[in-house]
């Protein structure tokens, strides 16, 4: 099944990266990027850096690693809970 969700994320995430003037046409400008990202593309960047995290997180989803990765990533605020 986690193949299943991963390809399908992995493939919405390309086509964020490959159809961005598409999204920019029918669902427009996004504040926040076009604030923080402006001299570097605004709204089109904030697109595809989010179509890349997308496949990226599709490809951990298909490799089975993202129980791995969410470990090392919260494992500063779980290593100083005392077990029961």
């Amino acid at each position: 099944m986690n193949i299943i969700f991963g390809g399908l994320i992995g493939y919405i995430g390309f086509l964020m990266v490959s159809k961005t003037e598409w999204l920019m046409e029918n669902f427009g400008r996004i504040g926040f990027f076009e604030q923080h990202l402006s001299s570097e593309g605004g709204s089109r960047l904030g697109y595809k850096l989010a179509g890349v995290l997308a496949i990226f997180i599709g490809v951990l989803m298909i490799t089975g690693l993202v129980d791995n990765l969410l470990g090392w990533l919260l494992s500063p605020l779980t290593s100083h809970v005392q077990p029961l």
